[in-house]
């Protein structure tokens, strides 16, 4: 090798070197400012969860519930709109839901996919259902006679509506982003139809007397969270191909 191909070497090698390390300290600066993200959620989490085991409802949870209920706010459509949004959080849809979707990620090859949506959804149950006993808050209706639509039985704090939609419409809104093409109709379409339950849950469950402010607050708090891990996990094991069968998948997002 000639003395100016070596020189060509070594400027090559030095100018990429200061590239691969601004890089890296972007992506340590974002590890941290998510980290710092997910600890002040928790954070505020756990203070709001205190104080709603110590307190049946705030002041503030009354004014608002019963301002913004199904029997004193009647715009045209705005009970439709709230009672359509809540249903795929009643009963057994949520199950159907997250078991239907699985079963065709699993059957298209989405392997990862189908896990990664498993952890978000049954982990956020278990630990929604684990917080409800212990928090042991009781519905609007039941503590200050707020009119609810339905008449509910479970504990109120978090919302198991709003933490379902946040781990399941939440953990779709992603797989759209990551893996439909590039400014297509269709990712469009599906980002839209994701966020907008998410958007709308909290205030549904409020407008129907099923939950109080501070229940949708908190559930939107710690449901984040879970969903934030969920992903790190599903984005681990998809980059390591841990479940196979992701090869069959063709996308024309290069960020999948």
């Amino acid at each position: 090798m000639s003395s100016g191909e070596e020189q060509k070497v070594v400027v090559a090698a030095g100018t990429a070197a200061p590239v691969e390390t601004v890089s890296r300290w972007r992506a340590v600066r974002r590890l941290w400012r998510a980290q710092t993200v997910y600890f002040v959620a928790l954070g505020v989490f756990a203070v709001l969860a205190i104080f709603a085991y110590l307190d049946p409802y705030f002041a503030w949870d009354l004014k608002v519930s019963s301002a913004f209920n199904w029997t004193k706010f009647t715009p045209p459509g705005v009970f439709s709109v709230m009672e359509f949004t809540s249903i795929f959080g009643n009963g057994w849809m949520p199950y159907a839901l997250a078991a239907a979707t699985m079963a065709v990620f699993w059957v298209r090859g989405l392997r990862s996919e189908a896990v990664g949506l498993l952890l978000s959804t049954a982990g956020s149950g278990l630990i929604n259902s684990a917080l409800k006993l212990l928090i042991a808050r009781a519905r609007p209706s039941v503590s200050a006679f707020v009119p609810a639509y339905r008449d509910t039985v479970s504990q109120s704090f978090p919302s198991g509506h709003v933490t379902f939609y946040v781990c399941y419409f939440g953990f779709l809104f992603f797989v759209a982003y990551a893996l439909l093409p590039l400014r297509s109709t269709v990712r469009r379409l599906a980002l839209t139809l994701a966020a907008l339950p998410v958007l709308l849950v909290g205030l549904s469950r409020i407008y129907l007397g099923a939950h109080w402010p501070s229940d949708t607050i908190g559930a939107y708090l710690w449901s984040g969270v879970w969903l934030a891990f969920s992903l790190a996990m599903y984005r681990r094991w998809k980059e390591r191909r841990t479940f196979h069968g992701e090869e069959k998948v063709v996308s024309g997002n290069p960020n999948a």
